[in-house]
């Protein structure tokens, strides 16, 4: 389904056409009224004037989440504080929070890519939506939430976690769609399992998932455990939130489309910073052409994916790839590129392996070394009889180290990378409660 015809099938000399006015406005606009972006110009001897289309998009320079914090909290605002509408922050860990600003004009743009969104993950209007996204500083669970709305959807707004509840409405309201983190989804498929709750008891058709890196295996998992299709939803806090991109629910694996007269993509070495042709892997980077609370030009947002047209899509904007990792998260171990995405793409040929997995980084004097921990499904600890064994005898049945010797050759083939293979029992790997799953354990400083 399409939520704004006239747009998402724009022709693509129009589409550029339309982009090109908004980037020229969206310079002056941003010389004019943030000193940052000013002081950044005037340091490269750029004047808004040179600017004429998004071929001139290379003459600018980025701006990254450093230039975010360094700016807290409102110092990259376009508009005076009392114009801004809603304030969200991103989910980092570390330190102060990266501050984003909306005016009631930007709300509105929010609400638009995310009902574009829904609309390609199958949403229609009138259908019941179950917000499994954070809401409060989190941009997801607004996000989706005023989407759905402009959709006419019915919106359960549950936000994060409390599993038990979760599991009551899907059964009690029987919602048609899912919003939540891929890992939490997870956590709700395997529950239903454990609960020997059945599928028949639900009516969910559709899930839209996001907030983090996700494969195949996982979409499998998911779309098995709960009885419906997931398309991935992709955004970040820093550009508008969730609705950046989404895939649609018809062209499943064939990439997300890039709501483009919005939000401009490019493609970037992750060194040098060079702009890289249609296809080729790199740094996801993105402007804000439509924004008036705080645009951002060329916001590196350290996701390694690609672009691409599809000629057999039915839409005309260009699509992304899946997200292969980060840039500023990617492990090198031993001097070679690893994303933990990698390892997902070997465990979906095993059928015999779980997708709860995590890898544990260590150094042993000067040696990077990679242990990954990985549940063996119940099926085959059933067929074995081994239902109840303790994580220490399960190497010690050959079926069972046949396996993870075969997995870690597979690995080792697909990543370049010996990593030792830790074969787990049910519950052993940590679930998602209902926000970001962190696949990576890097204990590397212990030893620095």
């Amino acid at each position: 389904m399409l939520f704004n015809p006239a747009i998402e099938t724009l022709p693509l000399p129009k589409l550029r056409k339309l982009q090109n006015e908004r980037l020229r406005n969206l310079v002056n606009y941003v010389y004019d009224r943030v000193p940052f972006y000013r002081q950044q110009f005037d340091e490269v001897g750029l004047q808004p004037s040179q600017i004429k289309g998004i071929d001139d998009l290379p003459l600018l320079p980025f701006t990254n989440k450093q230039d975010l914090r360094n700016n807290y909290p409102f110092g990259l605002l376009a508009v005076p504080r009392a114009e801004i509408s809603r304030i969200h922050c991103s989910s980092g860990t570390t330190g102060k929070p990266t501050v984003v600003g909306y005016t009631a004009g930007d709300i509105d743009i929010f609400s638009e890519v995310v009902a574009r969104s829904l609309a390609a993950g199958g949403c229609k209007p009138g259908m019941m939506l179950q917000n499994g996204y954070g809401y409060g500083l989190f941009t997801g669970g607004l996000g989706l939430h005023y989407g759905a709305e402009k959709l006419g959807m019915t919106i359960v707004p549950v936000s994060g976690g409390m599993t038990e509840r979760q599991l009551m409405l899907l059964q009690d309201f029987k919602p048609d769609v899912l919003c939540c983190t891929p890992s939490y989804a997870q956590t709700l498929a395997e529950e239903l399992q454990k609960r020997e709750i059945p599928l028949e008891s639900l009516n969910l058709r559709y899930a839209l998932l996001g907030a983090e890196p996700w494969t195949e295996t996982i979409r499998q998992h998911v779309q098995n455990g709960l009885g419906l299709q997931a398309t991935n939803i992709y955004g970040l806090s820093e550009i508008i939130g969730p609705g950046v991109s989404q895939e649609d629910v018809e062209e499943p694996g064939s990439g997300s489309y890039v709501w483009e007269d919005h939000f401009y993509p490019e493609i970037v070495d992750k060194d040098t910073g060079e702009v890289l042709p249609e296809g080729e892997l790199g740094v996801l980077v993105l402007t804000t052409l439509t924004k008036r609370g705080m645009p951002l030009i060329r916001y590196r947002t350290n996701d390694i994916t690609n672009l691409f047209y599809d000629q057999c899509g039915k839409r005309t904007h260009i699509k992304m790839g899946p997200i292969k990792g980060r840039a500023d998260g990617m492990l090198i171990i031993r001097g070679v590129n690893l994303f933990y995405t990698q390892v997902e793409e070997v465990l979906q040929m095993f059928e015999h392996l779980t997708p709860h997995y995590q890898l544990i980084v260590s150094r042993e004097g000067t040696m990077d070394e990679v242990e990954v921990h990985v549940e063996v499904s119940e099926k085959l600890l059933r067929a074995l009889d081994l239902q109840h064994i303790s994580i220490v005898e399960l190497c010690r049945f050959p079926v069972l180290s046949e396996l993870s010797a075969t997995f870690g050759k597979r690995l080792k083939e697909n990543t370049g990378l010996t990593m030792k293979v830790t074969l787990k029992v049910t519950g052993e790997i940590p679930r998602s409660e209902g926000g970001k799953l962190n696949r990576v354990v890097d204990n590397r400083q212990v030893y620095a």
